[in-house]
């Protein structure tokens, strides 16, 4: 390699390691679809397997934020990749998306073959779980942008559906139901709250505290749910779903309502994860702010019509009917009331 380029602070041996080490993880996520060999200059992907008469592409790109901090304190980094994962694909099959591949990016300040390879591996995971390829990604190993133990991670996925199966908001009403998936947990947002939280407090992300049985950490590192599975299984009941990510209930739900109408969400009719009551406690957070931030235990928002939610809760692992659509502009939250 340059020596020249080595004392710049670019390893591209180390770079060399970090493709070979991912190799395996890569090839676990072959999909139908798939064409090409790892390590070309560009992914491909032959359309023509879909069988769809009238296709139409859908993306998605995102990062997993401030996260990322916690898994540099804590060195841990196999969990990341999914987030990152989880953050695209739940974004594309909100609108009836299958997700076909996933490209990733992770700049980093200096390149960890051990580090790269655990990145990798969680996403991998995560595409195994969506069912997409990984087909192509990028590495930069950027010394004086990054600090020697920071990396950011990014990814982009992309999928098709046939445009009669696309899932609008067109046909939603008042008196349609929402239904709730539940939630791993924090998730991929709001961190830069739960990290003040956490400094503000001096928490240690090594100490297990009352009520969990694992470490802070461990708990806040918790990947995000993939909702792919469930949502592909429902199309066809499902006339609008948001994925609940930065802005919680009242910034997502919206996002998947017409004009002229909005929701009730009874917030006592599903379990809320610990985490939110802990950072509630410790942050002395209102509970408008945690529904304006947090996930507060559900990941998605499935909006169905009244006669079709038996069929669709038998369909589910689980599930919770949190709610209804109404004529009322704007999210009401409810307690003390059960549908």
């Amino acid at each position: 390699m340059s020596k020249a380029y080595q004392e710049s602070g670019v390893n591209l041996e180390a770079g060399y390691e970090a493709v070979e080490r991912m190799s395996s993880h890569v090839k676990r996520t072959h999909r139908t679809g798939v064409m090409g060999s790892f390590g070309s200059f560009g992914g491909m992907f032959d359309l023509s397997h879909l069988n769809l008469k009238e296709p139409v592409l859908i993306s998605g790109t995102d990062g997993v934020g401030t996260k990322l901090k916690l898994a540099f304190e804590l060195d841990r980094h196999d969990t990341i990749g999914m987030d990152a994962v989880a953050m695209c694909v739940n974004d594309i099959v909100v609108q009836g998306a299958e997700p076909l591949y996933f490209l990733d990016y992770i700049g980093i300040g200096v390149s960890r073959p051990d580090v790269i390879e655990s990145i990798v591996k969680g996403i991998a995971d995560g595409c195994e779980e969506a069912g997409c390829g990984l087909i192509g990604g990028e590495t930069a190993e950027m010394p004086g942008l990054y600090d020697e133990d920071e990396y950011d991670v990014a990814g982009f996925a992309v999928g098709a559906c046939e445009k009669s199966e696309l899932i609008t908001n067109d046909q939603i009403k008042s008196g349609d139901k929402l239904i709730g998936l539940p939630s791993s947990g924090v998730h991929s947002n709001g961190f830069s709250l739960v990290r003040k939280i956490i400094y503000d407090q001096q928490l240690d992300l090594n100490k297990v505290y009352s009520p969990f049985n694992q470490t802070l950490g461990e708990e806040l590192l918790t990947p995000t749910m993939i909702y792919v599975k469930d949502i592909i299984a429902l199309k066809g009941l499902i006339k609008g779903a948001a994925h609940i990510t930065g802005g919680g209930f009242y910034e997502n739900i919206p996002r998947m309502l017409p004009d002229g109408v909005g929701a009730t969400i009874h917030t006592n009719v599903y379990p809320t994860p610990k985490i939110f009551p802990f950072l509630q406690e410790h942050g002395q957070l209102e509970k408008d702010d945690l529904y304006r931030v947090f996930n507060m235990g559900i990941g998605m928002v499935l909006a169905v019509d009244s006669q079709d939610v038996d069929q669709i809760m038998t369909l589910l692992d689980e599930a919770y009917v949190i709610g209804e659509v109404t004529n009322q502009d704007g999210i009401q939250l409810v307690e003390g009331e059960r549908i």
